[in-house]
């Protein structure tokens, strides 16, 4: 029955868009092409996890997908329709005779213009993957709390990966398949309690449940989710950071190391420090989505009749290597204003601890966090005060003494003029029992001055004479590593890659 409905849909008369038709095709869903118009039917097909044998079924399924993704993304979703059959055996979109397959109508847009199509073309930059973290933080805030345990819904996934993976020996490596299985487990069993107490305090909800670069929009400028997963509600029902593991794991296998931290940045910085304690899990999240990501492939293949995808495996060797994560640490990257501190730090954040890298605590913009001010927006003297600038190192501290107690690594970037706050850091490390670099960036004041005149759109508010007074109060600490910082840009992260990873002593 659906080789004739496939074949109409990709017929000139059966196709409303203008131009020839492209088909993609997914393990569970094909979708037509042409102008500005995408057509959208269910496989009948029926796995463990998703039935869609019935025209019933199937019919559900597309009013789901229309209901939960209509509301955030009405620019994409209309409506769902018929193919129906007529008394002559002709068949007609959106007729009145016999349904005997369910469109969902939608309105294409660019393929240029989804997040997996710039990613190719190196499209995603500083600002875009600041943009996709805050957007995602948004985008949950306005989900549906469900009040699960956290820690069944995993245990439910990882037991559904055993039975598919059981099936699938000849198409990825055992051996692959079976460390996932067995170091995914321990995880687990370790993160019960914090993925329970997660589930019991909110950060559950209706997510989007397929949250990868292919299912993320640009539109107008921002990004916008699509095509969140409708087939089931336990599966689209997750901790908000499981959601959010999905497009980080879908960016460091694209080598995109760098915009993956930001994103986790930007979504933490966002939520003010309430998603903190859940970092503990991020490495279980990544290599499970990953995991389900080689499923996913190998099911494609064998349902399009395709060889095995090598990409499926690369993707089980990422879930695997993500379950063995390095110890947590602690980066100290200190210096006046114009030093380029934050350019040092974002360069060396993904290369710190467990992916996607160290979660980077910027005083700035925890200074405009703690009084709901855009980044780019600039604060008054009173921010700056003796007694303001120990509120803003006390929540910076306090994160970053949560995030490495969660075992996961912490950059801190700030001036660290103050002796106090540069003794506080090293105690939040060694209570932590946390490996610790300071690494102290060192320019000439002509350089600093210089750049400080030629800032613009930075979440600094230190100007010249913030600089001047700066420079005749600050010097290097005794215990810090001097990072000179009077070169270039590249020179400079090269000069703290290097101080960060010492060559081992002879």
């Amino acid at each position: 029955m659906q080789d004739s409905v496939v074949a109409f849909l990709t017929s000139p008369s059966g196709h409303p868009g203008d131009g020839p038709v492209e088909v993609v095709q997914t393990h569970g869903a094909m979708i037509f092409l042409a102008g500005d118009i995408a057509l959208k039917i269910k496989r009948s097909v029926h796995y463990d996890y998703m039935d869609l044998s019935t025209l019933d079924r199937r019919e559900a399924m597309l009013r789901r997908e229309l209901a939960l993704n209509k509301p955030i993304a009405p620019e994409i979703y209309q409506d769902v329709v018929p193919v129906t059959r007529a008394q002559d055996g002709s068949l007609m979109l959106d007729g009145d005779g016999t349904p005997v397959e369910w469109v969902l109508r939608m309105r294409r847009f660019p393929a240029r213009n989804e997040l997996a199509a710039i990613a190719a073309a190196g499209g995603i930059d500083d600002d875009m993957a600041d943009d996709l973290g805050t957007a995602i933080f948004a985008f949950h805030q306005q989900t549906p709390r469900r009040d699960c345990d956290g820690a069944q819904l995993a245990r439910d996934i990882l037991d559904e990966l055993d039975g598919v993976f059981a099936g699938m020996g000849d198409r990825l490596e055992p051996s692959l398949i079976r460390r996932f299985l067995g170091h995914s487990r321990a995880a687990l069993d370790r993160l019960a309690p914090v993925l329970r107490a997660r589930g019991e305090t909110g950060h559950v909800r209706r997510c989007h449940g397929d949250l990868h670069l292919g299912n993320l929009v640009l539109l107008d400028g921002r990004p916008v989710p699509f095509d969140a997963l409708e087939f089931d509600e336990t599966l689209g029902t997750c901790d908000v950071l499981y959601d959010l593991a999905f497009l980080i794991m879908d960016l460091r296998h694209r080598g995109l190391d760098r915009q993956a931290n930001m994103v986790l940045n930007a979504y933490l910085l966002s939520a003010s420090g309430r998603e903190d304690e859940g970092v503990a899990a991020l490495p279980l999240f990544i290599a499970t989505r990953a995991a389900i990501r080689a499923m996913v492939l190998t099911q494609t293949a064998l349902a399009t009749g395709a060889r095995a995808n090598p990409e499926a495996a690369r993707y089980l060797g990422t879930a695997v290597a993500a379950l063995a994560p390095e110890p947590a640490s602690l980066v100290l990257v200190g210096g006046l204003s114009g030093t380029g501190k934050t350019t040092v730090s974002r360069a060396l954040a993904p290369l710190i601890g467990a992916a996607p890298g160290a979660v980077h605590l910027r005083s700035d913009l925890e200074r405009k966090a703690m009084r709901g001010r855009d980044a780019r927006s600039r604060l008054g003297t009173e921010a700056y005060t003796a007694q303001a600038r120990a509120r803003v190192y006390q929540r910076v501290s306090g994160r970053a003494r949560t995030i490495l107690a969660a075992g996961h690594s912490v950059l801190l970037d700030a001036t660290f003029l103050d002796e106090e706050a540069r003794r506080a850091a090293q105690d939040i490390a060694q209570k932590a029992g946390a490996a610790t670099t300071k690494l102290w960036l060192h320019a000439p004041l002509p350089i600093l001055l210089e750049r400080v005149r030629g800032r613009s759109g930075d979440a600094s508010d230190a100007d010249e004479h913030v600089v001047r007074k700066q420079f005749s109060l600050g010097k290097a600490p005794d215990d810090w590593q001097v990072i000179s910082a009077e070169g270039s840009v590249s020179e400079t992260i090269e000069l703290a890659v290097k101080a960060l990873n010492p060559p081992p002593e002879q």
